[in-house]
């Protein structure tokens, strides 16, 4: 009975905010409730890689049961939160009601197709592991019809694949794919012509990279266009048909696939909570990352619009989600102690991106270096934050498998 009236914390979402919250919660005195529409923890920055058939979904997502299992305070609820009651403070959960003292709200983000309704239809994203199997089958599928396709037209659309928007993800996305062409694909199909297969990287933006310093960017650049990639600047996308690509200047790409990494937003949860909100649908927060007028509630990672000692907001990445959990969890301790909280500061880690096989940028301690030495550094941050060491054994053979010999293990095209 001493253990019910501990004060119960609420963590809706189980990515890397909500995860790290509830860990750093595992020996306060409370009763911790995780929700989140899926049963499994998944590492999204490697989702791209499921996309272009370099790893399986069970490589990168790992049961949140199995993680929890030896957290006696917690308790996992599989379900989408379909509404917050700031004023009464439960949350409705399929029906179901759950009363919280403390309420972290942790859902994450979605992706942003900034009104373009043709692009939502037609294309590809890479924010989930349905869709990043979508997308492998769709890759997969796509050389298999143009090994039999006999007009010249038709198979160089099948071959041509459009990634929109050059951030890391883009960039990441576009690297390996165009890795996965050249040295996997030209093998398993040598009917097809590959000169006729093209990665194309669209940018609206004058740069790739843009939140990088201008060395990285043009680090990246070089990159690219080693790997045989196909950098278009300040492109505009405004229409995708599924069949072809219309430009702002009106250029047309024919391309029978389309792959949109240009834009995040806060979940639609943010919406729902009737407080306000900034960029990218963000909730509003206060420097402790407190909800103004509900100082019970606390917002992280990308649903929180936080800004930086610049006045610019934090970016949607893990580096963030993660540090801000941290403080989070202490201040819900300081507010159990009645203590005063203490305000959020973001504590630069630096930034890492890699651009396939062998190549990576890196800004760490103050320094820009790019290559090889940037692409270990990635390999093993990326495995060593993999939940569970299962993963991170597999990750590591798959991975060191396809360095040797040019190979990915996982080219299955399975159903959808």
């Amino acid at each position: 009975m001493i253990a019910e009236k501990r004060p119960h914390v609420v963590i809706v979402g189980a990515g890397f905010g909500g995860l790290q919250a509830a860990r750093k919660l595992a020996n306060a005195p409370v009763r911790i409730t995780l929700i989140d529409r899926q049963n499994y923890h998944l590492f999204q920055p490697l989702l791209y890689q499921i996309a272009i058939a370099g790893l399986t979904p069970a490589q990168i997502a790992y049961p949140l049961r199995t993680i929890f299992r030896r957290q006696k305070n917690l308790t996992f609820q599989m379900g989408d939160v379909t509404e917050v009651n700031l004023a009464e403070r439960y949350v409705k959960l399929d029906g179901s009601v759950i009363a919280y003292d403390h309420l972290i709200l942790a859902a994450g983000g979605q992706t942003n197709f900034f009104g373009l309704e043709s692009v939502e239809r037609n294309g590809f994203d890479l924010k989930g592991v349905d869709n990043a199997v979508q997308t492998r089958n769709h890759l997969l599928s796509a050389f298999e019809r143009a090994s039999r396709e006999a007009d010249a037209d038709k198979r160089r659309a099948l071959l041509t694949f459009v990634v929109v928007g050059a951030g890391p993800t883009g960039v990441e996305t576009a690297g390996a794919l165009a890795e996965l062409i050249r040295h996997v694909m030209s093998k398993e199909y040598p009917t097809i012509d590959m000169n006729e297969s093209h990665v194309l990287l669209l940018e609206a933006g004058p740069t790739v990279m843009p939140a990088y310093p201008d060395e990285l960017r043009q680090s990246t650049l070089r990159l690219l266009t080693g790997k045989r990639v196909e950098v278009m600047l300040n492109a505009k996308l405004t229409e995708y048909n599924g069949e072809q690509v219309a430009l702002a200047d009106g250029t047309t790409i024919p391309a029978q696939t389309l792959i949109w990494t240009a834009g995040v937003k806060a979940a639609g949860l943010a919406s729902r909570l009737g407080v306000r909100q900034a960029g990218a649908g963000r909730v509003v927060t206060e420097s402790t990352l407190q909800l103004p007028g509900h100082p019970e509630v606390f917002a992280i990672g990308d649903m929180a619009y936080v800004e930086n000692g610049n006045g610019q907001p934090l970016p949607m990445l893990s580096t963030v989600a993660l540090q801000q959990a941290d403080a989070t969890a202490e201040n819900i301790r300081r507010a159990i102690a009645h203590q005063p909280l203490r305000p959020f500061h973001y504590k630069d880690p630096g930034l890492l991106a890699t651009i396939g096989r062998n190549a990576a940028v890196a800004r760490i301690w103050g320094l820009s270096f790019s290559g090889f030495i940037a692409w270990v550094i990635w390999v093993f941050l990326h495995i060593y934050r993999l939940i569970g060491f299962r993963n991170r054994i597999v990750v590591l053979i798959n991975w060191a498998w396809d360095y040797i010999f040019y190979d990915t293990q996982v080219r299955l095209i399975t159903k959808e």
